[in-house]
């Protein structure tokens, strides 16, 4: 087997020694832009749609409801503050993609992939339009992104993703033409004349199909939203069942609803159908202290685009408004049993680790310090993007399983359980993708150790030039896998 760049090249074991010796454990972004306080439910209510969750997906699931229906009672229900969990402490990239990026939707949507590229554009235009239109504060940056090579083989694959012909009818329905997402292939100078690092030997730049938002604000500004719109919004108040899908309890009040949106995500399900379709993984993350003008110089980066790079085990990374750099990624961990603890959100050795690869990436800051270090688990199902359905009758609708890809992807999800709630036929609800259903992971120990077993082969084929073993090409030909 050979070494990775970042095995090659790592920097001095006082340099990440330095790094890490300040930083907090703390979620960045929740820390930038507290959130108003929302009052508990007591008593009991009645309304026309209680929506479960209150992160992206269902806090878009709320506001598009009230939007649609002014005169509708709208309620939402959060078990503990608005935008806490991921919708609060993701890397902030608001990617066109509902499917996890282009390989994934290929090999399982190939009928409708077109289809789904337009629709995700059209889905990525709708929230830059709504952001504008209700002058939310979610640090909206349109400034596309760029995957990076930082092996040999990587190059390939990247110069045969900028040649896939452009689809035809992905702006079909966008609002003008500078909706149209473009790909360019960037050789090894034209790569790091965007951004100077030595690891990067290509790049693919895309344009219009990627922004960035900050986390917390877009949660903090989309409850406002609701809160503007109508939605009665309520925090601490953990639902503890759905009963018929009409009667919602609280620990200390019921809501009777109409109609139900389940929201959670991450967090075991309200219903059992779905208990084994998702497992919580671990995704680490570390935010520099602002960068000074002299070290913004020194990295290039003027685009302020989201980068990635092209491994199994990926980093992604972006500035922030104030100019840090966040760094995440590469480490996905999943704890036996699938439970989401507060204690599984400190391992040292990730964060060691994460330090060493970005010096490696951007050697010529070293002396920065990270101010913060954080983790949050993502809702991963085996085929990687979100699944969608309802329950009790068509009562209960729920949108999950977006495998850390669902800042943008959760607009959409809400707009699918608002048409299944309706008893809508739309082309969204037409799609196979959401009319599928991923395949369960095992029960324990079973999936802690086929998680595991494909964690190490991913890693393997990371220092084998990209080649599978036959584990994962027999999880790929059964629709199985694992990503973050």
């Amino acid at each position: 087997m050979g070494s990775t760049v970042f095995e090659r090249n790592r920097p001095d074991a006082s340099t990440v020694r330095h790094a890490l010796s300040g930083t907090r454990q703390a979620v960045f972004w929740t820390e930038d832009a507290p959130g108003d306080a929302y009052p508990t439910l007591t008593g009991d209510i009645s309304c026309d749609l209680v929506v479960v969750g209150g992160g992206y997906s269902g806090l878009w699931t709320a506001l598009l409801a009230k939007r649609e229906n002014p005169a509708a009672r709208v309620v939402l229900l959060e078990a503990r503050r608005i935008g806490w969990a991921a919708s609060g402490r993701n890397g902030g990239f608001c990617e066109a993609s509902l499917t996890h990026g282009e390989e994934n939707g290929r090999s399982r949507f190939p009928a409708e992939f077109d289809q789904l590229q337009r629709l995700g554009m059209r889905n990525l235009d709708e929230i830059e339009a709504t952001v504008a239109e209700l002058g939310l504060d979610a640090g909206f940056e349109r400034n596309g992104a760029i995957d990076v090579a930082t092996e040999q083989h990587q190059v390939e694959w990247l110069r045969e993703a900028a040649a896939e012909p452009a689809d035809g009818d992905a702006a079909a329905d966008a609002p003008s033409p500078s909706s149209t997402p473009t790909v360019r292939f960037l050789d090894g100078d034209a790569v790091r004349a965007e951004v100077h690092s030595p690891t990067y030997l290509a790049g693919l730049l895309r344009t219009r199909d990627s922004a960035l938002v900050h986390p917390a604000k877009l949660a903090r500004a989309l409850a406002r939203a609701c809160v503007d719109a109508g939605v009665e919004v309520f925090e601490h108040s953990l639902v503890l069942s759905i009963g018929d899908g009409t009667v919602i309890e609280t620990p200390h009040g019921v809501v009777r609803a109409e109609r139900t949106a389940l929201a959670t995500n991450v967090f075991p399900s309200l219903l059992k159908r779905n208990r084994l379709a998702t497992v919580p993984v671990y995704d680490y993350v570390l935010m520099t202290e602002p960068l000074t003008d002299a070290q913004l110089a020194s990295i290039g980066w003027s685009g302020r685009q989201g980068i990635g790079d092209s491994a199994n085990q990926f980093h992604y990374y972006r500035l922030s408004q104030d100019n840090r750099i966040l760094f995440g990624g590469y480490d996905a961990i999943y704890h036996y049993g699938g439970r989401v603890r507060e204690r599984y959100k400190n391992r040292p050795e990730t964060f060691a680790r994460l330090a060493s690869h970005f010096f490696t990436t951007f050697p010529q800051l070293d002396g920065l310090r990270f101010s913060h270090r954080w983790a949050g688990a993502i809702d991963t199902c085996s085929r990687f993007c979100a699944f969608f359905g309802t329950a009790r009758g068509g009562k209960v609708a729920y949108a999950t399983g977006y495998t850390g890809l669902g800042v943008a992807a959760t607009h959409f999800g809400a707009r699918v359980m608002l048409d299944l709630l309706a008893g809508r036929t739309t082309e969204r609800t037409e799609l196979e993708m959401v009319r599928s259903r991923p395949l369960p992971f095992p029960p324990e120990p079973a999936a802690s150790i086929g998680i595991n077993l494909t964690r190490w082969s991913l890693d393997r084929a990371d220092h084998a030039d990209g080649r599978r073993n036959l584990f994962l090409k027999g999880l790929d030909a059964v629709g199985l896998g694992f990503d973050s």
